[in-house]
């Protein structure tokens, strides 16, 4: 879904970028474009916290677990027993987990399944080893707690990264307010000078030319400006799209107030 709403995306801004217009036309191109990519980046932003959500609670259900199995339960009990229990959106995958147990599928399955639902790294690496710790047998509960904290600094290593490359996340938006506040100054100061000036034996150049001009520039440079913040902050193409309408929102006001 990802690829295909990107490669819409890309379609629509290049031919968003081929027509030249008044400001009026590329207003209502302008607006196509927010609807097509709106969408697709509330979603992708969902999908991110949710997933975010899910791995941060890991760390405390592999706990329980532990705990549940130093009492005497199964790890098929020890899950059910958590799923009872409060780790945000790991709690619907649990019950979801534990009624597919109930009716005749067995732990492995429904624990591949859950796999399969989540989709994360951490998910997908550590069902694997729960699924061969269960059927090796033994003292289950000893190869939790190294889990645990493994997926602990591996949450951790994530939260540095994200505080590292936030700057460079800043640089991005401050590079395009820079750009943004150079348009309506030359807008101002230069441009609206020349205005309905014949230029090398032609017809002068209209302020709504201009000004759809300077709008399809901006709007291209928000929206791979965004792509890259999201690319540089949580390492995706898609989570940008909510700073692409976040920059492009902001370079539509900033143009219809100034110039």
């Amino acid at each position: 879904m990802a690829l295909s709403g990107s490669t819409a995306v890309a379609i629509v801004l290049f031919s968003y970028f081929a027509f030249y217009g008044n400001m009026a036309f590329n207003e209502y191109v302008f607006f196509a474009i927010v609807v097509a990519v709106f969408p697709t980046a509330i979603l992708s932003h969902v999908d991110y916290q949710w997933k975010r959500s899910l791995d941060e609670h890991l760390p405390d259900l592999f706990r329980t677990i532990v705990q549940a199995q130093e009492t005497g339960m199964t790890l098929p009990q020890a899950l059910e027993e958590a799923s009872k229990r409060d780790y945000g959106p790991l709690t619907e995958e649990l019950k979801i987990m534990t009624a597919q147990m109930s009716w005749g599928m067995t732990f492995d399955e429904a624990l591949t399944a859950l796999g399969r639902r989540v989709e994360t790294p951490l998910v997908q690496r550590t069902v694997p080893l729960i699924i061969e710790a269960n059927r090796s047998g033994g003292r289950v509960e000893k190869i939790f707690d190294p889990l645990r904290k493994f997926i602990q600094t591996t949450l951790l290593l994530d939260k540095e990264r994200r505080s590292q490359t936030r700057p460079y996340t800043a640089i991005i938006y401050v590079a395009f307010f820079v750009f943004l506040f150079t348009v309506v100054l030359l807008f101002k100061s230069f441009f609206v000078n020349i205005e309905d000036l014949p230029i090398l034996g032609s017809t002068g150049i209209a302020s709504a030319d201009l000004r759809g001009t300077f709008l399809r520039m901006t709007t291209i440079q928000a929206f791979f400006g965004g792509l890259v913040a999201g690319k540089i902050s949580e390492g995706t193409l898609t989570a940008g799209l909510k700073h692409s309408m976040i920059l492009m929102f902001c370079g539509y006001i900033g143009l219809k107030l100034f110039m």
